[in-house]
């Protein structure tokens, strides 16, 4: 087929699927060398903000006596494991896929989930302790799975999946022993296996009511009977959840009856709720420790955590030790007195400390690697600042400035938008953030209305016909910054992926001249294909957080307010990025926003990786994206470009 006659039907039918094929080869990107020079005054070399890597997903035995991990330090994630006594990590999986981890209840196995090129639908294998010997469970298939947790034996696990019909999640119940499995309950939309309840054969089961909310049930896994627990009026969120021992109940975190997360205990039987810790900001993470005598969690201040302890025997607070700025995880050993926290932070990838409660200690058990840079040379630390909206509502983010002398009109910037919606950008470890200020480029991730961390009610207003609020406030906050000496808002780019990537869309279509380039990454284009494609997890939210497409009246919203009908209005470049196994935004979305810019001679310029997801894994393909990004803004926000328009 002739090329212009290829890229006509492309537009005419607006369906660039997987397998569709694409008419500009160049736009398949292939790794190539990054510099990675510190010598003098040359920026460090991206490639050494990509080597910079650190554990993702600790987890402690539950013997106490190992730490499996996530590090990407071989090129994509695998699983590591390190002694709680101090010692080398070693690595465990060798391959590619692999997603996520579970130890069984005796420590000698763990569950490990792996996909295909981000298509996200992972099966199982069983892995020894020492990584010698892997035994497939569940083999990778077509649906869709969601690990649950294991049996307290160790002889079954619990899990959700699509199998039944491709759309809803079931809960299913598979041996161990033989992988043979069983459908328990069906589900319609999101059904997810929570906990397995003590002593009996219940399970707590979670539904997802939105983005930011579920509700609670308890499934006899016998009979299959599912009995409502706790179905609140006002949607709230019970995140994880563990059962107290004797099985009369569990705790959690909730914002139930509130607009902060706390801690609760709730009575099985009469669903009661019993607040044992409170904040004026959310409390995000939770671990029951020291054979449940005490709880330790974080409290989210400003995207920064901070360290709780609660003796459930007495009901006092605990002496808790002082810890790295960061964001913490938790994660507590059943039969031990010891506990993980990992530290992700401005300076640090991720950290692993070993909390040992009978000798009182806090170690270091691993520390990250930083690519050879240094943290008080080549890292910024960002200052939290809060504006109002022009509706009064009030926005959140953080600044990130370069250490060098601002130039005399100031910083370039970078406005970056975070995923979610139903998320928050948060003081972590973003090589291409940090690599930007060392490059002279101030960053400002912003936490427009609809994000988490701030309350339960300023996360929903963003929801259904609210959409578009959020977009706005892209250009209050550049309204914001334009007040602060050391920026130079005519030299602004907005970037950001996913929901992020869709922001970027919108606001450069609704709003030109507010922004001199975007960066969208896996970015929807289409609300109405968008919510009518995207995977079962997130139909399961979807339809409360932005309405339920099958309704006129949403996919009417939806047909008027999709960037795509504004993509003409678009006059500056853009930077485009997406998998092609995207199973929650398919590609069509940004391969209909390139054809059109591109028709319309915006200068674009597009990455898509064949072998990806939603997400950029592989090291090559990191390099090969986050330099085109380097690239793309020293281009687009140089003075001289800035002085010529």
């Amino acid at each position: 087929m002739h090329r212009s006659l290829l890229l006509g039907w492309l537009l005419l039918s607006s369906v660039a699927q997987a397998d569709t094929p694409w008419p500009y080869p160049e736009d398949s990107p292939t790794p190539s060398a990054a510099t990675t020079g510190l010598a003098g005054r040359v920026p460090a070399g991206f490639t050494r903000y990509l080597v910079a890597q650190g554990a993702s997903n600790a987890q402690i035995s539950p013997d106490g006596r190992d730490v499996a991990f996530l590090w990407s330090i071989s090129g994509e994630p695998q699983l590591w494991r390190v002694p709680a006594a101090g010692g080398q990590p070693e690595q465990l999986t060798f391959g590619g896929g692999v997603t996520d981890f579970a130890w069984a209840p005796n420590s000698a196995t763990l569950l490990v989930a792996r996909d295909l090129d981000g298509n996200e639908r992972e099966g199982y294998t069983l892995l020894a302790r020492d990584g010698t010997a892997e035994r497939e469970l569940l083999p990778q298939s077509a649906a869709f799975r969601s690990f649950g947790e294991f049996a307290i034996d160790g002889e079954q696990i619990v899990y959700a999946s699509t199998e039944r019909n491709g759309t809803d999640f079931d809960i299913y119940v598979a041996d161990v022993a033989d992988g043979s499995t069983k459908r328990v309950f069906d589900g319609q939309f999101g059904f997810f296996a929570a906990a397995l309840r003590p002593g009996g054969n219940e399970l707590l089961v979670s539904e997802t009511r939105g983005e930011d909310a579920n509700d609670l049930h308890i499934l006899d896994l016998e009979s299959g009977a599912l009995r409502a627990l706790l179905q609140p009026a006002v949607a709230a969120a019970f995140d994880s959840p563990v059962w107290r021992d004797d099985g009369t109940g569990f705790y959690t975190l909730t914002d139930i009856d509130r607009e902060m997360a706390a801690i609760a205990f709730i009575d099985a039987r009469t669903a009661e709720v019993d607040i044992l810790v409170e904040s004026a900001t959310p409390i995000d993470r939770l671990a029951v420790c020291d054979a449940q005598r005490r709880l330790i969690y974080a409290i989210n201040d400003n995207g920064f955590s901070r360290l709780g302890a609660l003796d459930l025997e007495t009901g006092r607070r605990l002496a808790v030790p002082e810890l790295p700025k960061g964001v913490y995880d938790l994660d507590c050993a059943r039969d031990a007195r010891r506990a993980t926290l990992r530290i992700v932070g401005p300076t640090t990838p991720g950290d692993i400390y070993l909390w040992d409660f009978a000798a009182d200690t806090v170690n270091k058990l691993f520390t990250a690697s930083l690519g050879g840079l240094d943290p008080a040379r080549h890292f910024a630390e960002p200052t939290a600042l809060t504006f109002p909206a022009r509706d009064g509502v009030q926005l959140q983010g953080l600044l990130y400035l370069p250490r060098r002398r601002a130039p005399e009109n100031g910083y370039p910037l970078v406005v970056q938008v975070h995923g979610g919606p139903t998320a928050q950008s948060r003081p972590t470890f973003r090589p291409i953030e940090q690599y930007l200020v060392n490059t002279g480029v101030a960053v400002f991730a912003v936490n427009v209305r609809g994000s988490t961390g701030f309350g339960k009610t300023y996360a929903r207003l963003d929801n259904r016909e609210r959409r578009l609020d959020s977009v706005r406030d892209l250009v209050d906050t550049v309204a914001f910054l334009s007040a602060r000496d050391e920026l130079d808002t005519s030299r602004a780019a907005v970037m950001g992926g996913s929901y992020g990537g869709y922001m970027v869309n919108a606001v450069l279509g609704s709003y030109p001249g507010v922004f001199q380039a975007g960066i969208s990454i896996v970015g929807v284009s289409d609300w109405v294909r968008a919510l009518e494609d995207a995977s079962p997890g997130l139909k399961a939210s979807d339809r409360i957080e932005y309405g339920d497409i099958r309704e006129p009246r949403w996919r009417t919203f939806y047909s008027e307010n999709s960037p795509i009908n504004n993509v003409d209005a678009i006059d500056v470049p853009v930077l485009f990025s997406h998998g092609v196994n995207d199973p929650r935004d398919p590609v069509a979305e940004s391969d209909r926003m390139v054809l059109r810019l591109r028709e319309n001679g915006v200068p674009v310029r597009y990455l898509r990786f064949a072998d990806e997801g939603h997400s950029v894994k592989k090291r090559g393909n990191r390099v090969a994206l986050y330099q085109a990004i380097a690239g793309f803004l020293d281009q687009e926000l140089s003075p001289d470009r800035s002085a010529g328009e």
